[in-house]
C-alpha cells in the first residue's frame, strides 16, 4: 500500500507543483525571466556580502 502511495503521490504532486509554477508565470519566457531575476538578485546579495 505504501509503495502504491508513494509511486502515484509523489509524481502527481511535482506535476501539481510544476504546473502552478509555469501558470503563475503564463508563459516559460516568463518563467526564464521570473528565474533570471531571481538569479540576479541571489548574485547582488551575495556581491554584498563579500
Amino acid at each position: 500500500m505504501r509503495t502504491i502511495l508513494k509511486s502515484t503521490l509523489l509524481p502527481l504532486s511535482l506535476l501539481a507543483i510544476l504546473i502552478s509554477l509555469l501558470c503563475s508565470c503564463n508563459t516559460v519566457q516568463g518563467f526564464g525571466e521570473d528565474l533570471q531575476q531571481g538569479g540576479e538578485a541571489l548574485q547582488q546579495a551575495a556581491n554584498e556580502n563579500r
